[in-house]
């Protein structure tokens, strides 16, 4: 991956997101286990930001769990959600640090692929622009495409979130000659939006297996990952799941850097 040696990688940050917390707890009803509390040791073991998907069915994070992670948490918090008049609302009214915009079908089971940001030019300009204005930063979660990129920049947005589906999904699969691919498209994708102005981000299926080479890419500066974390939990335990993955993000980053993460 030549792209590697443009220039020194710097700090990598993790934002996990605690939505499956809340698919646990809505399961039963109740308020056990709480995304709120999950979210709280995430940060503790080494999370720089937390992340949660407001729906429009709630069908896991509820409007409460966002009023409670904005007043009562430290770090940061993406709020992902659908351009609506509606999430536009909440999202003005609790001011997280970002607003990621993604695509949204009932039927999906998860986010399925990236915002057409090309076309829905017309429909995202005014929900950007108001986002903005309510001092929030605006991410827009994408495929790894020029022409996503490139329209997310003329819109204005700050960030773009890459969607890394395909890439884990070569590394499940063991396709050797898929994964190279997938990094190379990453590569690139990253450097254009780097050179365009935009914050880099990625995320969507990553794992233990799959992280370190995302986070060896020098343009990117945060990692989202949720629904793999809150299932190792299950095992291990969210803390140390949580500080695995730090882990391997900081070392991965020192090797492509050669400098050492604090």
């Amino acid at each position: 991956m030549s792209s590697l040696s443009l220039h020194a990688a710097g700090p990598l940050r993790l934002g996990v997101n605690i939505d499956h917390v809340a698919t646990i707890r809505n399961a039963r009803g109740g308020t056990h286990p709480d995304p709120v509390r999950a979210a709280r040791i995430a940060h503790e073991a080494g999370a720089d930001g937390i992340t949660a998907h407001l729906r429009e069915d709630r069908r896991h994070i509820s409007d409460d769990d966002i009023r409670r992670l904005k007043e009562t948490l430290e770090p940061p918090l993406n709020l992902e959600m659908a351009a609506t008049d509606e999430m536009l609302d909440i999202a003005l009214r609790n001011i997280p640090n970002a607003c990621c915009l993604v695509p949204e079908r009932r039927e999906e089971v998860t986010t399925e692929g990236g915002l057409d940001v090309v076309g829905s030019h017309n429909t995202l300009k005014p929900y950007i622009r108001q986002i903005k204005d309510g001092s929030i930063r605006v991410s827009l979660f994408i495929d790894v495409n020029e022409t996503q990129i490139q329209a997310s920049a003329e819109l204005g947005a700050d960030i773009v979130e890459l969607h890394t589906g395909p890439y884990c999904h070569a590394v499940n699969d063991g396709n050797t000659a898929r994964i190279e691919t997938e990094l190379t498209r990453l590569a690139e994708a990253s450097t254009l939006a780097h050179g365009l102005g935009l914050e880099v981000h990625a995320g969507h299926g990553l794992t233990f297996e799959s992280v370190a080479a995302v986070a060896a890419l020098p343009e990117m500066v945060e990692l989202n990952i949720g629904h793999y974390l809150v299932g190792e939990a299950i095992f291990g335990g969210l803390h140390s799941t949580v500080q695995r993955m730090r882990s391997l993000m900081d070392r991965a980053r020192e090797d492509a850097s050669g400098i050492k993460t604090a």
